[in-house]
């Protein structure tokens, strides 16, 4: 039995991930997909409120994520991540322990991610009451060999979930069905 795929959307914070998953997470819904998303902010406040934002304390919560997303993949469902995944370490973490593991690249300009902002954390970073914030005051390295790049300035969230899911089905890894 082949595991579900683990599709991994990293960028900066505003890029538009957790927008992209949630329309991907639809359009799979509607093909009678078994899918489960993991929110990066929704992880934090749930699996790893102990950590903080050092970085190792950032490896050591997209270790977390991993484990819990090859948990849910092992019974054959394909699995939603949305976190920033700052450091291309991680991105060589995730593709060792997850199979089938699929990385798109949300990208944003930081200028549109900061217009997006909504949480008002770019803004805090800049005026220095947020520290280690990636993009700004912590780098964000962009991954070198992604499964797909979405730039969300140049394609609305539906477009992009159309992409995704043409990526899953070109590589076969959309399971409908039992789990035999």
């Amino acid at each position: 039995m082949q595991n579900g795929p683990v599709v991994w959307f990293t960028g900066l914070s505003g890029s538009g991930k957790t927008t992209l998953s949630r329309e991907v997470e639809k359009m799979l819904h509607a093909l009678s997909i078994s899918v489960e998303a993991l929110d990066g902010d929704t992880f934090r406040k749930h699996l790893a409120s102990d950590l903080g934002f050092t970085r190792q304390d950032r490896h050591t919560n997209i270790e977390r994520a991993a484990y819990v997303a090859g948990l849910l993949s092992r019974h054959r469902i394909t699995v939603l991540a949305s976190f920033i995944t700052p450091y291309r370490s991680m991105h060589s973490y995730l593709r060792e322990k997850l199979d089938p593991y699929i990385e798109i690249y949300v990208k944003s300009s930081l200028e549109e991610c900061i217009r997006r902002d909504v949480k008002g954390l770019y803004r805090k970073s800049l005026a220095g009451e947020i520290q280690a914030f990636s993009g700004v005051t912590d780098p964000y390295e962009e991954p070198e060999h992604p499964d797909l790049i979405l730039d969300t300035e140049q394609c609305t969230p539906e477009e992009g979930a159309r992409e995704v899911i043409a990526l899953l089905q070109r590589r076969q890894l959309l399971y409908t069905g039992s789990k035999s």
